[in-house]
Order: structure tokens, then C-alpha cells, then sequence
């Protein structure tokens, strides 16, 4: 296996979501990795809560963010620029899900969670493209188990398809750049994604330290997909 790189110096690492789960544990192992951080979210006073416990100013800053907003995104990358003066890691996490059946849930529930979970990332993307670029970064994406598989009446499956499908865009959009592009596809993982939770199930922080083993690998690696599921889920 190869060794763990560390970040390059003063490296800046975005997270959308960043207000809990998946996303706030990333942004606390990506700090003690040594990462300055960007963390973005709907949820103000939550992030502003975190960035102070991961070190302030210097180390973290929150920045509101609706990731259906195309100006509300290109400010999450204009903050890593303002404070930090690059951007690394961008990591297209936002989302959330729907129950099962194409009679359940509202159309506004619907709407909302497509333009979350596939608009969304795909603007994480657009706004984070040029930056990492520059850096030779690293782009990532939540994806899930489901959108490896169709579920049953599930449009959250669809829209996590339509995230797999973005990834492998992606990397090949992106082959010559030096930039990596990770997916990563969670099983049932216990965090507010679920009202109860699952019989069988990841902890968020395993999921975080997926995303740092993807990007911690040497700049020739390029770990382009990561399915993780809990001992025992059956799907």
C-alpha cells in the first residue's frame, strides 16, 4: 500500500454539508490532518459553532450556503480564495433523501432534493473546477450504495446514480489535469439522514476516513471510486 501523503502547506479543503454527519466528521479529521478549512452549509450558526472548536480564523471558515445557488457556490470558492488564498480539496457532499415510493413524499420534496443532490454537486463542481486546477487538487463526491444499484420506487437512488455518472464525467473530463476525482459510496450511515437508525450501520467518522485515505494518497493515485458498507448490510 502506498504510504500517506500529507498535505501539501496550507492546504485548503472545502465541504459542502459541512454542518453535520458525513461532512462535519470529514472536516474534523481533515483538520487534524493539517487542513486550513471551507465549510459551507444552509446551517450558519452551526458552522460558525464548528469552525471556532477546529481553530478559528486562521484554520476554518463558515460560509452560508444554499448549493442550488450558483452564486451561493462561486462565494464558498471565493472564501477559500479570500482567506486562504487556494483551494485543494473540494468535496460535493450536500444532500438528503426521500422515502420510497412514487406516491410518497411531495413534489416539492422531490424538487427539492434533485436540484440538492444532482444540481448541486454539479455546481460544487463548475465553481470548484478552476481552482483545482490550478492546484493540481482533488475533487470528491457523496454518492451511496444506491446509486450503484435501483431501489424500489426510490428517486433518491436515480439521483445518486445521476451522482456516479457525474464523478466518472468528471475524472475523464479531468484526465491531464492532474486533478483526482473520488466517489464515494456510502452504505446506511448514522447521522440525521435517517429518522431512525438503521439495524446495520456506518459511523459518519468511518466515512471521513475514507475521504482522507482517497486524498492522502501519493499524487499518482487516483482512487476514483470507494464503496463502503457496515458488516452485515445485506444491499
Amino acid at each position: 500500500m502506498p504510504p500517506a501523503s500529507p498535505p501539501p502547506e496550507g492546504a485548503v479543503f472545502l465541504i459542502t454539508g459541512a454542518s453535520s454527519g458525513i461532512g462535519e466528521a470529514t472536516a474534523r479529521r481533515a483538520a487534524e490532518e493539517g487542513y486550513r478549512l471551507v465549510l459551507a452549509a444552509r446551517s450558519r450558526e452551526r458552522l460558525e459553532d464548528l469552525a471556532a472548536e477546529l481553530g478559528g480564523p486562521d484554520r476554518a471558515v463558515a460560509v452560508s450556503c444554499d448549493v442550488t445557488e450558483w452564486e451561493d457556490q462561486r462565494g464558498a470558492v471565493s472564501a477559500a480564495h479570500e482567506r486562504f488564498g487556494r483551494l485543494d480539496v473540494a468535496f460535493a457532499n450536500a444532500g438528503f433523501g426521500a422515502r420510497r415510493g412514487f406516491l410518497e413524499e411531495s413534489p416539492e420534496q422531490w424538487k427539492s432534493m434533485v436540484l440538492t443532490n444532482v444540481y448541486g454537486a454539479a455546481l460544487t463542481i463548475r465553481a470548484a473546477l478552476p481552482s483545482l486546477r490550478e492546484t493540481r487538487g482533488h475533487l470528491l463526491l457523496t454518492g451511496s450504495v444506491a446509486g450503484r444499484r435501483a431501489l424500489p420506487g426510490s428517486l433518491y437512488s436515480a439521483t445518486k446514480w445521476a451522482v456516479t455518472a457525474m464523478g466518472e464525467a468528471a475524472r475523464q473530463e479531468l484526465n491531464g489535469t492532474g486533478v483526482r476525482v473520488t466517489l464515494v459510496e456510502p452504505g446506511a450511515v448514522d447521522t440525521p439522514f435517517f429518522s431512525r437508525r438503521p439495524n446495520e450501520a456506518l459511523e459518519a467518522e468511518d466515512v471521513a476516513r475514507v475521504v482522507l485515505f482517497a486524498v492522502s494518497q501519493p499524487e499518482r493515485v487516483d482512487i476514483n471510486e470507494v464503496l463502503i458498507r457496515p458488516v452485515g448490510q445485506e444491499g
